[in-house]
């Protein structure tokens, strides 16, 4: 018989209640997001003050802070399973707050892009650490939830984001975005300094032995859903990445409607941010396989569909903005729930799990998506077919992790999170 492992969740420990536990982590994602999107507007005027030649070699603003953020991922996991979550968060969250000071005083492309790379390297334990003090309190369809309200957060950033950057650019030069980047992150850091308590239990600590640590990631990436999601997850993030790193360039020259930017990449981002809270509403009730499958079919599609009508000269900006919003939505559904299955097993090994999937899905995610931004030649359809085939390639994993058997859990014995 299957076990609905919500109901079996432990209590919550003290500390904030479930709406300020839920705010939290969201802030702590959103930092992420913000450090992502609020620059985008301003790509075209760093690249000018700094003297980048190559257009697309301003990706790589958003590329090294992504690849840091990826990399150190596989690091903070081992620390946190050892010295306690918090920390470690804490570690992270200044680290973060230091090089994005460093980035609002570059004065050399080379000098933003180590800070950008700094800023990811601490940023990286936003996401691991976030993951773990979920699952330390929460685990299946209740999981799932708390992600899915987080991403609400989380992914709702990117609506305003751009618009933030766009704002502060009307007031001040492009270095105050990397300042209000270093404000937002000591905010929150003292935020959770004062209300987070410690998640995991000093009985549950474990030394950092390589035999150990070794013994934890070969599980996580062995595992087969653990690792089926995961890259799931990678190729869909390299989808978003993708989409990322071409947009500004994609509405400034494809369209010639750069001011009209921030505007169409907030009705984009709301798709996802919709898509999370209709996700978090219907999760309990429907089940993270049901709602997410479907999803990740109609996300290839759609993105197929427009892939088709761009390669056919027909797109306009209004096409652009309606089929990508669709495509996004779609991904909404998609990123918590596979986030939280590629954890479902995994609660015993919490935090070198999560910095695992995050290594993986990140680093290589970034790589795609850099991949798909380099290809941009005056057209959209490069970012449209990447996007189309990181989401074919997420429908071959997950057809793989679930063995041939998509939209409903089938694994008789277990503890799992769907029944």
């Amino acid at each position: 018989m299957t076990v609905d492992a919500s109901s079996a969740s432990p209590p919550a420990k003290q500390g904030p209640g479930f709406p300020e536990f839920v705010a939290l982590v969201a802030f702590l994602m959103a930092l992420n997001a913000l450090a992502i999107d609020a620059m985008l507007p301003a790509l075209p005027a760093i690249g000018e003050a700094l003297g980048v030649a190559r257009e697309n070699d301003r990706q790589w603003i958003i590329t090294a802070y992504l690849l840091g953020f990826g990399v150190a991922q596989i690091v903070y996991g081992p620390l946190a399973d050892r010295y306690g979550r918090k920390p470690i968060l804490m570690l992270g969250v200044g680290l973060y707050v230091a090089f994005a000071a460093m980035a609002a005083f570059a004065q050399t492309f080379e000098m933003l892009i180590v800070a950008r790379l700094g800023c990811g390297l601490g940023a990286a334990s936003l996401r691991v650490l976030a993951v773990s003090i979920v699952r330390d309190r929460y685990e299946g369809r209740t999981m799932a939830r708390v992600m899915s309200l987080s991403f609400l957060v989380f992914l709702g950033v990117p609506i305003i984001a751009p618009s933030v950057g766009a704002a502060i650019l009307t007031v001040a030069p492009w270095p105050w975005i990397f300042g209000v980047l270093a404000i937002s992150g000591a905010a929150v850091m003292l935020w959770a300094a004062i209300r987070l308590p410690e998640t995991l239990k000093p009985e549950d600590r474990l030394p950092i032995r390589v035999g150990r640590i070794a013994g934890a990631f070969r599980e996580a990436l062995t595992e087969r859903q653990s690792v089926g999601y995961t890259l799931a997850m990678t190729a869909i993030t390299g989808a978003l990445f993708g989409f990322l790193n071409s947009s500004q360039q994609v509405f400034a020259h494809v369209f010639d409607a750069e001011a009209a930017f921030p505007l169409v990449f907030a009705a984009i981002a709301s798709g996802i941010a919709a898509a999370s809270l209709l996700n978090a509403t219907f999760v309990e009730r429907f089940g993270s396989r049901m709602l997410s499958h479907w999803a990740l079919i109609g996300f290839t599609t759609v993105a197929a569909v427009h892939a088709l009508i761009s390669m056919a000269g027909h797109e306009t900006i209004w096409i652009f903005g309606v089929l990508q919003g669709l495509t996004m939505f779609c991904f909404g559904f998609v990123a918590g729930n596979f986030g939280a299955m590629a954890m479902e097993k995994m609660g015993h090994i919490a935090g070198t799990a999560s910095s695992a999937q995050g290594f993986i899905s990140t680093t290589f995610g970034s790589i795609a998506g850099f991949l798909i931004g380099q290809q941009f030649a005056g057209t959209a359809t490069p970012m449209i077919l990447g996007v189309a085939t990181c989401g074919a390639v997420a429908l071959a994993c997950v057809f793989w992790a679930e063995r041939g058997r998509l939209f409903q859990a089938h694994h008789a014995s277990v503890r799992t999170a769907e029944s």
